[in-house]
């Protein structure tokens, strides 16, 4: 994705608004390939990955014949969000990134939100 493309630009705008809006909550950057899933919580203030999840992690990659389903981003969210409460954190905004809100990425927040993370 070049700096100009428009999945950059689209990017780049669905951040902008989801900072102004964040209120000081860490947000839920999620990345989507063909073939895995990942998703990290990130403080933009002190500019550092407070819990990350991915469909890469050894116990998931045993667990799941792929990463690509709505299955497995489910499951990430829901290990996305343990690690989260762990480490604190209670609500986060949802960065989506240049990505729809819509399977894949729509199946992690929801996995997320039915583990105790508020979004």
């Amino acid at each position: 994705m070049g700096k100009h493309s428009s999945g950059a630009r689209r990017k780049a705008r669905v951040r902008r608004a989801v900072k102004a809006h964040a209120y000081g909550k860490p947000r839920l950057s999620v990345h989507r390939s063909s073939k895995q899933i990942y998703c990290q919580i990130i403080d933009d203030a002190a500019g550092r990955t407070l819990a990350s999840a991915s469909s890469l992690e050894k116990a998931n990659r045993e667990s799941m014949k792929t990463g690509a389903t709505v299955e497995a981003a489910r499951l990430v969210g829901k290990q996305i969000a343990e690690r989260a409460i762990e480490a604190g954190i209670k609500a986060v905004v949802l960065d989506r990134g240049a990505y729809m809100y819509h399977g894949r990425v729509k199946a992690l927040a929801e996995g997320a939100r039915e583990a105790g993370l508020t979004i």
